[in-house]
């Protein structure tokens, strides 16, 4: 048996929502200048269609998004599931993990203690009442390919069972959409993610994303957070200090906008009209999280009224 241990440094973000019992903090100035440039509708339309797919297809797991990608979605969804049964389950590994050939011994052990921080720990793996996806972009896979690599390793090690292990893990990847054709490329079929076999075949799944939407949050998107490689892992100051960079005010903002959003009764009802369109949606856990959308739209105060960047009306229309 193993003993929790404190988590490890981890950039500093601010918290917007009240998501997970905190408080959200008080941006003031910081992005205020940036709210009247929201993104576009198409962004909205798009994110909430693929945040839509990740919740039915999760079907009912905890969700933990790797690097910083998918932070938009993030923020949508701690807006959205705000004051929910669903408080907790949202949670964030933020680092960079591409490829681990040069990483120390301590670095391995660091990302370890990442790893635990978010529940994907071996001990504590086995013994969890509900799977964890972990959610990211995906071009080629290697990221998802170094963190079950190194997992594997720890859970050999551990000793842990993996035949259980196996039915608690998932992984979901939003990738470019292409042609649907059977001859499409798909990164499952390169070699170097032959991991993929060794999970149950619905516990790896794709989620497509409009290709102009997925190059602006995989490569354009201004970030609240600069990228986390292992060579930063151990420089503590400097991830607990609030970031300052040149893109910092507008990355705050739109990271304020989705969880504005997120709050919006009209987008939490679309995005149970979306996932009602899944094959799945019958299951008792994707009705849980539909219940918990709708709930949250009418049961607290003002949990219904329209975010300031004018969400709403940007949503129908898509306009600029």
């Amino acid at each position: 048996m193993t003993t929790a241990a404190a988590p490890p440094p981890q950039p500093y973000r601010w918290s917007l929502s009240s998501f997970g019992g905190g408080r959200p903090d008080q941006l003031g100035a910081l992005a205020a200048r940036q709210d009247q440039n929201p993104p576009s509708g198409l962004v909205l339309r798009e994110l909430t269609a693929v945040t839509a797919k990740v919740l039915a297809r999760a079907d009912g797991a905890d969700l933990c998004f790797l690097g910083r990608s998918l932070d938009s979605m993030y923020d949508l969804l701690t807006g959205a599931l705000e004051h929910s049964p669903w408080d907790g389950r949202l949670l964030r590994l933020p680092v960079s993990c591409m490829a681990d050939t040069d990483w120390s011994p301590a670095a391995t052990r660091r990302f370890r203690e990442h790893l635990a921080s978010v529940g994907l720990e071996p001990y504590a793996l086995a013994r969890r009442k509900r799977p964890i996806a972990l959610v990211d972009v995906v071009a080629e896979g290697r990221s998802y390919g170094t963190l079950h690599r190194q997992l594997a390793d720890w859970i050999e090690e551990t000793r842990e069972p993996w035949a259980v292990i196996r039915r608690k893990l998932r992984y979901i990847a939003v990738t470019c959409r292409h042609s649907s054709s059977p001859n499409t490329w798909r990164w499952q079929q390169d070699p170097d993610n032959d991991w993929v076999r060794t999970l149950p075949a619905a516990h790896v799944t794709d989620v497509s994303l409009d290709g102009r939407v997925w190059s602006y949050l995989a490569d354009n998107q201004a970030k609240v957070n600069e990228s986390f490689p292992h060579w930063n892992w151990f420089d503590e100051e400097s991830v607990l200090t609030p970031p300052r960079h040149r893109r910092l005010a507008p990355a705050l903002a739109e990271a304020r906008y989705f969880t504005e959003a997120g709050r919006d009764s009209h987008l939490r009802e679309e995005l149970i009209r979306l996932m009602a369109r899944e094959p799945g949606f019958a299951g008792r856990e994707q009705r849980r999280i539909a219940l918990a959308l709708r709930t949250r739209a009418t049961s607290r105060t003002g949990s219904g009224t329209r975010p300031r960047t004018g969400t709403r009306a940007r949503y129908k229309t898509g306009n600029r």
